[in-house]
């Protein structure tokens, strides 16, 4: 192989071609980057590249900079590999997924994306070939909504007498009201969450689209479903337990001990202030779907969706909804909410 191909691996980690290195991004640039991109994209950005240049590896390819042929024979590879987990091969979200990331990885260090026309080709048919078969992977997983009586529903199993069945309750009517994502819920602090005459105004972090919304939450006409009065009972159950100040939702046990030290290995884990992790919040969405006898898929994201979905059959401006649960202005993701919900509110066969 001839110095021109041969491949390296920088400090930060990207394979290179050895006669470009000098032009590869500085680990501050590269940093820089990362800092633009949301979390869990760049987890499964990373998991992504790091795959494909496992695989180029072992098939005698060069990842960077890929061709295109490349890219077909690594999409065609994903189609009929099947996955450690799973038993089976790669749905088409996540082959998507897996190409975004090559084109990312070749952006960030520069280099020209390589054309992905024919993976895309290959990829349709795939997908083609899921649905002829009536392959549930030709659908993409969608959470449900959790609309206002299923909330409803949700909040009826929960104690809330507790502490637990406080946060729960608080956790899942301003993740409603709010419309935020559950890494975006728990990065609230107490002081983020204020209480005025006319509700809560809550500053929310959008992580997707890199800025605060102020959130207005006003006061519900049912105590038992009211976002602020459950933030309020939160809060003052936390003052009762000694916490002030710090992150609005933390772990609590059975025994309702706010915080209390986790360990693996004999090794401290888990935030030391006690703040619930995403997978947490979406874990008590998932629980408290489950105890309420609720089928079909249900995640943290069901409180957004739910949202969405309520907001648009109310008669909201699609424009208001957006900015205030932080889609950016004509989001796709929205508008596919807002299909979903007026399928038959505002379906064409009704009258015919």
């Amino acid at each position: 192989m001839s110095q021109n191909s041969e491949v390296a691996v920088s400090a930060n980690g990207l394979p290179v071609r050895v006669a470009d290195a000098p032009l590869i991004l500085s680990d501050a640039a590269r940093a820089a980057l990362a800092a633009g991109t949301a979390d869990s994209t760049r987890r499964a950005y990373s998991t992504d590249w790091h795959h494909f240049t496992s695989w180029c590896s072992d098939a005698g390819l060069v990842p960077l900079p890929a061709t295109p042929e490349t890219v077909v024979e690594y999409v065609t590879h994903l189609t009929t590999e099947p996955r450690p987990k799973t038993g089976r091969p790669y749905s088409p979200s996540s082959i998507e997924r897996a190409v975004a990331a090559i084109r990312t990885a070749h952006t960030a260090a520069n280099r020209m994306p390589p054309s992905t026309k024919g993976a895309r080709i290959v990829l349709r048919g795939y997908r083609d070939q899921l649905a002829r078969a009536k392959d549930p992977a030709a659908r993409a997983r969608k959470a449900e909504p959790a609309v206002p009586a299923v909330l409803r529903q949700m909040l009826a199993t929960l104690d809330r007498a507790t502490l637990i069945g406080k946060r729960d309750a608080a956790l899942l009517l301003l993740g409603y009201s709010t419309a935020a994502r559950v890494s975006e819920l728990v990065a609230l602090d107490l002081a983020d969450v204020i209480e005025t005459e006319q509700g809560i105004d809550a500053a929310v972090y959008r992580r997707k689209i890199k800025a605060f919304t102020d959130s207005a939450v006003p006061y519900g006409s049912n105590p038992a479903t009211c976002p602020v009065r459950a933030v309020r009972a939160l809060r003052e159950a936390m003052k009762d337990a000694g916490r002030t100040e710090g992150p609005l939702f933390v772990r609590v046990d059975r025994h309702s001990r706010v915080a209390p030290p986790m360990f693996r290995h004999g090794q401290p884990i888990g935030d030391a202030s006690g703040r619930l992790s995403p997978q947490a919040a979406a874990q008590v969405v998932e629980k408290v779907a489950d105890a309420a006898g609720l089928e079909g898929q249900w995640s943290g994201h069901s409180l957004r969706r739910g949202f969405a979905t309520a907001a648009r059959k109310a008669g909201h401006d699609m424009v208001r909804i957006g900015r205030h649960g932080g889609w950016a202005d004509g989001s796709k993701a929205l508008i596919g909410y807002f299909e979903d919900g007026d399928r038959w509110e505002d379906n064409p066969v009704s009258g015919l």
